[in-house]
């Protein structure tokens, strides 16, 4: 990942390039299909293992839609449908409005789906749609559906798209998740690549404070520095525990207020941990020369996505109110998640 993914080429991908080699050499390597199960094809990882290897997504600010397209690999895989060749992403569930009807042999979908993750460079694009059955998955392929490009904070591309167009029925299918379940494995993934990022905002700011030098001796030496760096250490084993938890809850039936305290706490933490580092680094920290923002960008970017905490603490909050252990019960569960 350190070899495909140096300073220049993530600058690259910040500004909106699709790096095509670099998307091949990740497909190559079988990444895009970790989510599929050994039985639909797939390598048969186990989902926590599989989702831990956007830990590195995050530490390596990789400026490509991975995340997105593991998780429609898996869903694909779920409904029974053919993976599609070249870029794939995902439509965010709760970003996207799809009405679907029966036309003969096909479908018919209209509807629209906002900040969608390089949908601009996408072969396919995936949507979930309710339908009279239960929830469908959506298979566009590029062609069938206009965009309107857009980009988040870190300059990622977050493009809204539209489309008015008949399908075959291969292209629709049922899937055993609904909207809901999707935004939530989304989440899980989200926090994943978060607790890789803040892991590397901490080994910026170490290097940096052991390498500054100020009133002769390194900035680390001093007592404020020193506490700025043992707060940021501390959000990062926060963010690491949020991942493994999220991880653990992916695909879990009963795992969605797990990804909710995860996401959540992640996002605080992501948001402590970027105002730290920029504390220690100072003005430098700032500058478009130096490499803090593209981590930092992308941690506040991905700490919207997917449901911000806000979304997700009311979520705990109705858990807590609905069990009838109490919230205590919630937070001192132990054992596995069923799948």
């Amino acid at each position: 990942m350190r070899e495909l993914f140096d300073r220049e080429t993530v600058r690259r991908g910040s500004s909106g390039e699709w790096l095509a080699e670099s998307w091949q050499a990740i497909d190559a390597l079988g990444l895009t299909q970790a989510l599929v199960k050994e039985a639909d094809g797939g390598p048969g990882i186990d989902p926590a293992d599989a989702a831990d290897m956007l830990r590195l997504v995050g530490y390596w600010a990789v400026p490509l839609p991975l995340a997105e397209a593991m998780l429609g690999a898996g869903l694909l895989a779920q409904s029974g449908m053919a993976v599609a060749g070249g870029p794939m992403t995902l439509a965010p569930p709760h970003r996207t409005t799809v009405a679907l009807e029966h036309r003969g042999d096909g479908w018919f979908a209209d509807g629209h789906a906002a900040r969608v993750p390089w949908g601009r460079c996408a072969a396919t694009l995936l949507l979930i749609a309710a339908a009279a059955d239960g929830p469908c998955l959506v298979a566009l392929p590029a062609g069938l559906f206009t965009v309107k490009e857009g980009a988040n904070l870190a300059g990622e591309p977050r493009d809204d798209v539209r489309f008015n167009t008949s399908l075959p029925a291969t292209a629709v299918q049922p899937i055993g998740m609904t909207a809901d379940d999707v935004h939530a494995a989304g989440a899980a993934l989200r926090t994943v690549m978060t607790a890789g990022g803040v892991q590397r905002l901490l080994d910026l700011t170490l290097g940096f404070a052991a390498e500054h030098r100020q009133f002769g001796r390194p900035i680390a030496k001093f007592q404020a520095v020193q506490q700025n760096l043992a707060m940021l250490a501390g959000q990062a084993a926060l963010c690491r525990a949020a991942s493994d938890m999220a991880a653990q809850a992916l695909f879990a039936r009963d795992g969605r207020v797990a990804i909710a305290m995860a996401k959540a706490r992640a996002g605080e933490a992501a948001a402590l941990a970027a105002h730290l580092a920029h504390q220690v680094h100072g003005a430098i920290g700032f500058t478009e020369e130096y490499d803090l923002h593209l981590y930092s960008r992308r941690l506040l970017a991905w700490r919207e996505e997917y449901g911000n905490e806000a979304e997700w603490n009311a979520i705990v909050g109705q858990a807590c109110l609905d069990s009838a252990d109490g919230a205590w019960a919630l937070i001192t569960r132990h054992g596995g998640f069923a799948r």
